[in-house]
């Protein structure tokens, strides 16, 4: 995905390429972990579309209250960490599998294969 912007200069549009990480392009301080929580986040919305099942009912299986479930309907992970996440989606029925591999770069990255 790529921005536009306009150059200040000539008033001539430029585009920036995105890195293919939104929350690395908007600076946030941990944007791979950002990026994991939006992905598990979507997930869960997803199981819970899929399953039809009400917030209320949703937030029994969850553990947590309904205005909780609402914030994860709406992409908003909150302060639920990414651990937490995943038990949301071991308990809707869904398997989390973590791969760890070695890697030449300076720092690793985390990603989520939805299946």
């Amino acid at each position: 995905m790529a921005t536009t912007k306009k150059n200040v200069r000539t008033g001539k549009p430029t585009v920036t390429q995105s890195s293919g990480n939104v929350f690395a392009d908007l600076g946030f301080a941990n944007p791979e972990q950002e990026q994991l929580k939006a992905d598990l986040t979507l997930q869960i919305y997803l199981t819970l579309k899929a399953r039809g099942l009400t917030q209320a009912k949703a937030g029994e299986l969850l553990g947590i209250k309904q205005p909780h479930v609402s914030s994860l309907m709406r992409g908003r992970s909150g302060t639920f960490s990414v651990g937490r996440l995943m038990e949301f989606l071991t308990a809707l029925g869904q398997d989390v599998e973590i791969t760890l591999r070695p890697t030449g770069k300076q720092h690793g990255e985390m990603s989520v294969t939805l299946g």
